[in-house]
């Protein structure tokens, strides 16, 4: 009865803990917007070393976030082959459980950039950010992957979930081809990251008092590149070199996922 009792009131915490989250969340983004980046910008002249200054602030606020996350009980994460990162030009391809997948990634790559969705770029919580930061807003249209390949020349780790949105509660991984167009297009291999999540939280459509019976694992697992000369040299055309390693990527990540189930 006691542990049912203990059990029960550190399920409680953890409802609360993270609703303190998501709330500390919010108001750093603004802290950041209204606080940091201003001052940033007047001691930073010059546009490229403002820029990646205002990442390596995100990446070290992220880093603070996932560790206050940790402390307060709302989760536990490991990470492993983190030293496959320490590269500069990587297109990093990871699966998208959960809503936190974002955080989690850019808390731990260096100048990294990513995709945001329009819905973000106007957000008055995260605009300061990431406008500061320089990421490639979604709504850019047909121009999208030449942004995105500019950035990986530019020596930038370019951060791509190719799902586009996160992974269904049943679990069925489905890739857009996206991903695949500029790593084609761009001529760079891949740089798989699995990310799981235990149990499952914050998923697709999931409230986030929901909060799971027991505390959270995250773990994200580095994996060895992928050459993306194996499906240029083969196929006809760009159109069926993305087509066939979107489908290559979709049964990759399936088939991990499922391994480690």
């Amino acid at each position: 009865m006691l542990d049912g009792l203990r059990a029960r009131l550190f399920l409680y915490w953890r409802v609360f803990a993270t609703g303190l989250s998501f709330l500390v969340f919010g108001i750093g983004g603004l802290l950041l917007r209204v606080a940091v980046f201003p001052v940033l910008n007047v001691l930073v002249r010059q546009p490229e070393r403002r820029v990646a200054a205002a990442r390596t602030v995100i990446r070290l606020a992220f880093r603070s976030y996932v560790d206050l996350m940790r402390a307060l009980g709302v989760l536990r994460y490991e990470v492993r082959g983190i030293e496959k990162l320490d590269r500069g030009g990587l297109l990093i391809l990871a699966n998208h459980p959960t809503l936190i997948d974002t955080v989690f990634l850019m808390a731990f790559v260096k100048n990294a950039d990513c995709i945001v969705k329009g819905a973000l770029w106007n957000n008055p919580f995260t605009r300061g950010p990431v406008r500061a930061a320089g990421y490639i807003n979604n709504e850019g249209g047909a121009e999208l992957v030449d942004d995105c390949i500019a950035s990986l020349r530019r020596g930038n780790n370019l951060i791509v979930f190719p799902e586009g949105t996160r992974t269904p509660a049943d679990g069925t991984i489905s890739m857009k081809r996206g991903a695949a167009n500029i790593a084609v297009r761009g001529a760079r291999d891949m740089t798989p990251v699995l990310i799981r999540c235990e149990p499952a939280t914050l998923g697709k459509g999931e409230k986030w008092w929901r909060v799971p019976p027991r505390r959270v694992l995250i773990r994200i697992d580095v994996q060895d590149d992928l050459a993306v000369a194996a499906f240029t040299d083969t196929a006809a055309s760009e159109v069926m070199a993305a087509r066939q390693l979107t489908e290559f990527l979709q049964n990759y990540f399936t088939g991990k996922c499922q391994s480690h189930a």
